[in-house]
């Protein structure tokens, strides 16, 4: 076993995952592997900027930054990284890095070159390990910090806070050789000239989110005025590390105005490190308006806080106990303000009433009203909290109260409390368990009934043999026996059986007629073989016994008949095959060749999108070393209208036969208004060339243009072959600019409720898994729920408003039934919140779609069919849902996690093993990864390679033309009975923590996922899982990762020209975004239907406008650990 490295000198390093990347995992893994070696880790999480990386290392002191970079822009990010360090005379903080095979061999010498100290490739990892990784980072990291000040001391009164970070570590490491200068503070008072608060509590009582909210209030209120944070973490007794996470709770924090270092205590049992009060002086003497200091979470005694403060803040929850527990909390008896935290859980309003009269009792206040203890109920978790304003209010007139510094606040008071706006209601958190009741239920009763009907079968086929004897009083009593047994057989269970074999027969004609909505569709029921031979497309079971067809019946049943283990139609559909058309690179001009180009000659147009980084965390292109790399790179850069517009040009997006996937989820409200638009504008434009207009519309475009004067954009080069420029006409105005308003209100009416495809929007997911999440949680959920309200509104059936994934839950590590189970979860508590907002399961349900991942273990040939199963019982039994409800269609995807750096020819082989899996199982659609996604972004010969993939399956495959091969087998039903009942049992484990959201405030989700990735990445690297060419049949050279023949990057032609176009739109409608993202954030303040209001928006303003607008009314979302 490795041993680890155990470090000379006290390490801190940074950890985060870089600006636009979403891959929590990754990190925090690598995060926990550093603590648990003996370094004090500062954690920032997903999506960091460089300059807030900087800025922590700067202000924290560090030794070393370690980051993970997988989406792209890798190259500019660390150099600007490097520049930003060395501009700040700080390149003695070590930078490493990894990104998988996304950084590229020659790459990271370039960067090692330029002064990365180290990026670590699949290579590295194969060979070191993960904590032989960790190990050389640590090593490379152990050396002194505050060791030998060099004029810092003079700088401090500046607030330089590479000074004041070096003078900190000097007092934690070295603290007599700064002896004279803190006591030279202190003879001078000026450790008392700031007013300090502190802020204690106890563990997980929400402090870090509370300081964040704090610190934005006064940020907001004075602006003027500076603020130093102290927050102090916990050193591990064992290993000597430490988390010091606060950082990543807090959102405010990145201001020139703030200042903030994290302190481990560095010995055991205390909440408090012991040069506190050294790092206190020294933010006073840098004259900081205000200081913070936050405790780690104490116990029932401690009261250390109030030696170092001069308002001390108490933070608790409801959840204390009983009331005489109050009696045993010091400090109820010296806190000046309390914060009862967490407002929302049960029997808050009583905890509020008993803490508020302890607080009466001890601090004898007889005279004084209940109510007006200083005793506040918060939910710092919910953006703009009332609670918090109050306390807010409450602190800072106790600080002047007790300090007398002049804080005039300018937040007004009110009376509200706070109230938890609640996305499942309270007596509802218990959905998952029911539904796993309902299920179980139906399964028992399925059994008891095919049990009925089989002992029905034995005497029936007894009378009958009787009837040939002279037995007539055996016979007559078998009979009576019969009747009585035939009463406890479902009525409808008798016309099963009564009309089997008419629905047999049914599957042996040459042609099957059925209905799809309304619409009569005939499929001929055989395909013929080269030899001649009639294959079926349907096969079922030649039982006789009715037990056995009962229950095959109610636990199988044919393609399109609940509950659909099958799938969830009759037949697949004629000429169109489930491939979806992958694409995503550069600008949307080159996306839009490449969807022209894996489209040619399909009579369907499956178009799936997927976005650059920067899109997908709702932020336009620009000209910033960290966020220009990413421009266009592993997905397509699309910031406003005209690049929807361009991205999907010459594709008709009202045809029944063209249907759009877009993998957008924080920004996904935004993304759906711009296709919508598009689609309207399509269908404009056509009306333009009907009616003869295309001359007096061209003249009033170029009037608007000449006015606003600036230049109509354009599409770049030449059109592609089979774009023949519809949806360009419009460019750079819309449609209602340029008809009569009854015109183009009848063709946006006309126009979205027939467009086809789904958006991702799964915030849920984002959450738990690879997070891509902007705004607060409840806020994009309201604006999920206000998507869906508005399809309802415009009759919008066959675009899906979600697309339910699983897909990143699996690339984040997790095994297939936890990827099932959250998943299937995670679309239960949609429906119970859309159902919380008054609407019609039968309005909203068909409109739900999911997305799974699909690996080579076992359990993934039956994930499909066990999600059906369990989706199509929940609707039917627990939701009365119809019978398109019970539908779940879902898209698979072939599993990223398999794509390997090394032996990358090899990926194919897993990828065709994936889609056999995926199209066995019926999958309403498919994307087969290309072999080369491991490195890059997939180039025109590898999708081709994908695609033919399962061309090849679909057409060519004789066992492919059966449409239910997995129907009949032993091992597949035991699997999906297997699967089905281990997803309830985690549904159960789910509801025992409070249904979805209140698993995820634990963060069971991720916590699960991490285990299991952690657990497949050690049988990995030891060998007890063997992949080929990975850790087992090596070639001769030792199969390195593999150097592309071509990797496909955005050009820089491509990045200026959209960030060129971008600075044109800004102003050619400056005016009109300016009041339309007023009406935008009055809608979410009015609790509006904030997608009606985005519909307008996207016509004219860019997608980072309108995050910026939705931050200021919904929150930005908070990290977790």
């Amino acid at each position: 076993m490795l041993t680890i490295y155990k470090p000379k000198n006290h390490i801190r390093i940074v950890t985060a995952a870089s600006l636009f990347d979403g891959h929590d995992a990754a990190i925090n893994i690598m995060r926990r592997i550093i603590q648990a070696s003996g370094v004090e880790v500062i954690h920032l999480g997903h999506d960091r900027s460089v300059q807030e990386i900087v800025d922590c290392a700067i202000q924290e002191d560090v030794q070393a930054i370690a980051i993970t970079s997988y989406q792209g822009g890798h190259m500019e990010f660390f150099k600007y990284m490097y520049d930003l360090l060395k501009e700040q005379n700080c390149e003695h903080i070590k930078i490493f890095g990894g990104g998988g095979g996304v950084i590229l061999p020659d790459e990271i010498k370039e960067l090692q070159a330029y002064g990365i100290t180290r990026i670590y490739s699949p290579d590295d990892g194969r060979t070191l390990g993960l904590q032989g990784m960790i190990n050389d980072l640590i090593e490379q990291s152990d050396f002194p910090t505050g060791l030998n000040l060099n004029g810092e001391l003079k700088e401090i009164e500046e607030k330089n806070v590479r000074s004041i970070g070096r003078i900190i570590s000097a007092a934690e490491n070295y603290p007599e050789s700064i002896v004279g200068f803190i006591n030279n503070i202190k003879e001078k008072k000026l450790c008392k000239q700031s007013p300090v608060l502190g802020i204690t509590g106890t563990g997980g009582a929400g402090k870090s989110s509370m300081v964040d909210e704090l610190v934005r209030r006064f940020l907001d209120d004075f602006p003027e005025k500076t603020i130093g944070i102290i927050s102090v973490d916990p050193s591990k007794r064992k290993t000597g590390g430490a988390l010091l996470g606060d950082r990543i709770r807090m959102n405010s924090i990145h201001n020139p105005r703030v200042y903030m270092r994290s302190l481990a205590t560095r010995q055991s049992n205390l909440a408090m490190s012991k040069y506190v009060q050294d790092a206190v002086c020294v933010l006073a003497a840098a004259n900081y308006d205000l200081i913070i200091l936050e405790t780690s979470g104490i116990g029932q005694s401690d009261t250390e806080i109030i030696d170092h403060s001069d308002v001390s803040l108490y933070v608790m929850t409801p959840e204390y106990g009983a009331a005489t527990q109050l009696e045993k909390i010091d400090m109820l008896d010296f806190a000046d303000v309390i914060a009862l935290n967490k407002f929302d859980k049960r029997g808050s309003l009583d905890a509020l009433r008993d803490v508020r009269k302890q607080y009466q009792r001890n601090h004898q206040l007889w005279e004084q009203k209940v109510e007006e203890m200083p005793v506040y109920g918060t939910i710092a978790s919910q953006f703009n909290d009332p609670g918090v304003n109050e306390l807010y209010r409450a602190i800072i007139n106790t600080v002047v109260k007790k300090t007398g510094k002049d804080f005039e606040s300018g937040i007004q008071e009110t009376d509200e409390l706070s109230e938890k706006i609640h996305i499942i209601p309270p007596n509802r958190v218990r959905y998952l368990s029911e539904i796993t009741d309902t299920i179980r239920q139906y399964n028992k009763w399925s059994e008891d009934q095919a049990e009925i009907a089989q002992k029905l079968y034995n005497l029936t086929e007894s009378i009958s043999l009787l009837a040939e004897t002279d037995h007539a009083e055996a016979k007559k009593s078998l009979e009576t026996l019969a009747q009585s047994i035939e009463l406890e057989l479902d009525r409808k269970n008798k016309m099963i059986l009564d009309g089997w074999e008419e629905k047999t027969a049914c599957f042996q004609q040459d042609e099957f007629v059925y209905k799809v909505r309304d619409k009569e569709i005939k499929v001929e029921t055989f395909t013929k073989s080269l030899s001649h031979s009639k294959i079926p497309k349907i096969s079922f079971p030649k039982y006789k016994a009715w037990g056995d067809i009962l229950k095959w019946i109610l636990r199988e049943n044919f393609p399109g008949e609940f509950p659909y283990a099958a799938g969830v139609f009759p037949f697949k559909r004629e000429g169109e095959d489930p491939t979806r058309m992958f694409a995503g690179e550069g600008g949307p001009e080159r996306t839009n060749k490449r969807f022209h180009y894996v489209s040619v000659n399909m009579p369907a147009k499956r178009l799936s999108t997927a976005f650059d980084s920067v899109t997908l965390y709702g932020r336009d292109p620009d000209r910033r070393p960290d966020i220009y790399g990413k421009i266009g790179n592993a997905g397509v850069s699309i910031c406003c209208l005209d690049d929807a517009k361009k991205l999907y040009s010459g594709f008709d997006l009202v045809n029944p036969k063209t249907s759009v996937s877009m993998t957008i989820n924080g920004p996904a409200p935004a993304m759906v208004g711009y296709f919508m638009n598009a689609a309207i504008d399509q269908n404009c434009e056509k009306y333009i060339i009907e009616n003869g207009l295309v001359d007096e519309i061209n003249k009033k475009i170029e009037a608007i243009f000449k006015e606003k004067g600036t230049k109509r954009p354009a599409y770049q080069g030449k059109l592609p072959e089979g774009n023949n420029g519809l949806g360009l006409m419009l460019l750079g105005v819309c449609g209602e600019m340029v008809l009569p308003a009854d015109v183009y209100s009848k063709i946006k009416a006309d126009t979205i409720c027939a467009v086809r495809g789904t958006v991702q929007a799964d915030i849920l997911k984002e959450d738990q898994a690879q997070n891509t999440c902007i705004f607060s949680t409840d806020f994009s959920l309201k604006l999920m729920g206000d998507i869906q309200s508005y399809f309802i509104d415009n009759y919008v059936r066959n675009f899906y408003s979600v697309s339910i994934s699983g897909y990143h839950i699996a690339e984040a590590g997790a095994n297939p039934i936890s990827q099932l189970a959250f998943t299937l979860a995670n679309g239960f508590t949609y429906v119970e919140y859309y159902l919380s907002r008054g609407m019609n399961i039968d309005d909203f349900a068909p409109n739900l779609s999911f997305f799974f991942s699909n690996g080579i273990d076992p359990e993934y040939s039956v994930l499909g069919r066990v999600a059906r199963l369990i989706w199509a019982k929940a609707m039917k039994m627990k939701y009365g849902g119809n019978a398109r409800s019970q539908m779940l269609k879902y898209h698979i995807q072939t599993s990223g996690r398999s794509l390997h750096a090394q032996e990358i020819d090899f990926n194919d082989i897993r990828t065709t093993l994936q889609a056999l899996y995926a199209i066995y199982d019926n999958c309403n659609s498919l994307h087969t990864n290309a072999y080369d996604e491991a490195i890059t972004t997939p180039t025109e010969e590898s999708v081709r390679r994908a695609v033919a993939i399962q061309m090849i399956i679909n057409h060519e495959l004789g066992l492919a033309k059966n449409q239910n091969p997995l129907q009949g087998s032993f091992i597949i039903e035991e699997l999906t009975d297997l699967v089905e009942e281990a997803v309830m049992a985690e549904f159960d484990r789910i509801t025992e923590r409070g249904g979805v959201l209140g698993a995820m405030e634990t963060m069971y989700q991720r916590g699960k996922i991490q285990e299991e990735s952690l657990y497949y990445e050690t049988l990995k690297h030891t060998g007890e899982l063997p992949i080929m060419g990975v850790n087992t049949w090596l070639s001769s050279t030792g199969s390195p990762t593999t150097i592309p023949g071509e990797v496909i990057r955005a050009t820089e032609e491509e990045k200026e020209y959209q960030i060129g176009m971008l600075e044109q739109l800004h102003q050619t409608y400056q005016q009109e975004s300016e009041s339309i993202l007023v009406e935008l954030k009055d809608a979410a303040i009015k609790n509006k239907n904030i997608f009606n209001a985005l519909m307008e928006a996207t016509k004219v303003c860019s997608i980072g406008q309108i995050t910026s607008a939705l931050f200021e009314v919904g929150g930005q979302y908070r990290r977790n650990m």
